[in-house]
């Protein structure tokens, strides 16, 4: 073991390599949770060439390694494993060009989103992924894990986003196709099978994606629901009358929204009535006037139909903000609700009622003491769902309630934060044995020795 230590320390110093009392506690563990082991070394290369060299001198000697972004992932897939050197990103951060005419952004995969839509901002242009890691999580791993955000309804995900990649194989090879292109069918579009394969397959190093001119208007309304059918006909309606211009739909369930108001301090309700829901909706235009009287319009209508019990329209950036203050509160939930399974699932949307409608019974029936704290953006499909007693011991029954359930609805049990180490046993829920034969021969041919992020998804 000391052999590859030994030999990365040579190839790139002790500034690049850390060992012993110099890893610190934050390569251990992601936001899932989990208490993973210390890496026996954990390596912070600058550059795709460094990479493939780690990965050569690893696959040399069948070496294991995990893959280390933000660590902002729910599902443990860059937690530490035994005997695992860590291949941390966090090094390889900055923008490397922007292309005004192609309308393109590249970077290296270790920047944090946030670097990229505020160079996008300054370029006069608009990078649509946003989440509420933003500042903290970065393009690789959100290319790793295929991840969504918060206005996938109109751009996708990140796989509609991305337009190349650079790719270091296991054995070290580099595969590269920074692809500027909207329209490139030479063959195999390789980058998709690196999207959304949680680094099983290979270690993203550059990522090329598609920039959108600059909204010039953009309409932001907090509106209270009675019932979970009038989330969905608002849905329809705003899709009715605003077309694409819709980039959020977030609902919130009361028992998530009342308590990040009690929770977070920033949180403040606009609304002095108790509601059942509350779904927090942005559009984006290009007519400041004209689409905030288009906007008010549709929501008015909405309210004489008693879709929507009360509303209220931004009138600033500012209050636009302190809305999604509430929306983007789940992570000082999380370190006040104890021990808890923070799920990121997926169900059909004309399934969601009928699913929650079993879901809760069901988890209250085995742990009536159980709290729940549900959101998500409805309009992709994607839900949070927050449980548990605060006790570990309950961890995985809780899991099994919800996932089991997910299969019965023909849903997904992993939305955008991958499958990892946690959701690994519940994946058949999902996928059916024909596709995760295929996933397996996938790896085996680009990872005959198993060397990279194993145990994850597979």
């Amino acid at each position: 073991m000391s052999n590859i230590i030994d030999q990365l320390m040579q190839a790139f110093g002790d500034k690049s390599v850390l060992t012993g009392s110099s890893i610190g506690d934050k390569y251990k563990k992601d936001w899932s949770g989990v208490d993973g082991r210390l890496p026996i070394a954990v390596v912070r290369p600058t550059s795709t060439e460094e990479v493939s060299q780690v990965l050569s001198f690893c696959s040399e000697q069948s070496q294991a390694v995990v893959i280390q972004g933000g660590m902002t992932g729910i599902s443990a897939g860059a937690v530490p494993q035994e005997q695992e050197i860590a291949i941390s990103l966090e090094r390889m951060n900055g923008i490397i060009e922007i292309d005004k005419e192609s309308m393109t952004l590249t970077a290296l995969a270790g920047t944090p989103l946030q670097v990229i839509q505020e160079a996008a901002e300054d370029a006069d242009m608009y990078f649509p992924l946003d989440m509420g890691s933003r500042g903290t999580c970065t393009i690789g791993g959100n290319v790793a894990t295929n991840a969504g955000g918060n206005q996938v309804i109109r751009y996708g995900p990140v796989r509609a986003l991305t337009l190349g990649l650079e790719t270091v194989l296991p054995d070290g090879t580099i595969i590269s196709s920074l692809n500027k292109m909207l329209k490139n069918n030479a063959g195999f579009d390789l980058k998709h099978l690196f999207i959304g394969s949680e680094g099983t397959l290979g270690i993203v190093t550059k990522v090329v994606v598609r920039l959108y001119p600059k909204s010039n208007a953009t309409q932001t309304a907090l509106c209270a629901l009675p019932d979970f059918p009038s989330v969905l006909k608002l849905l329809q309606q705003c899709y009715g009358s605003l077309g694409d211009g819709v980039t959020s739909f977030e609902v919130m369930w009361a028992n998530y929204f009342d308590e990040v108001i009690d929770t977070v301090e920033q949180a403040q309700s606009p609304f002095k009535q108790y509601h059942h829901f509350y779904a927090l909706i942005e559009y984006q235009g290009q007519d400041q006037e004209q689409d905030a009287e288009k906007f008010a319009a549709v929501l008015f209508d909405a309210m004489e139909n008693g879709m929507i019990a009360d509303a209220v329209l931004a009138q600033s950036l500012k209050e636009a903000d302190s809305f999604w203050v509430i929306r983007d509160g789940i992570g000082e939930l999380l370190s006040v609700m104890g021990h808890v399974v923070n799920t990121d699932i997926s169900v059909p949307i004309s399934s969601m009622q009928s699913f929650m409608d079993a879901l809760e019974p069901a988890l209250y029936k085995a742990f009536p003491d159980i709290k729940l704290r549900i959101f998500g953006h409805i309009g992709d499909s994607n839900l949070h769902v927050c449980a548990g007693t605060g006790l570990e011991k309950d961890l995985d029954a809780i899991s099994a309630i919800i996932m089991g359930l997910i299969g019965d609805y023909k849903g997904s049990v992993s939305a955008e934060h991958g499958i990892g180490v946690l959701k690994k046993k519940y994946l058949h829920h999902s996928r059916t044995a024909e596709e995760m034969a295929l996933m397996a021969t996938l790896k085996q041919a680009l990872d005959p020795k198993g060397i990279l992020n194993q145990g994850r998804v597979l």
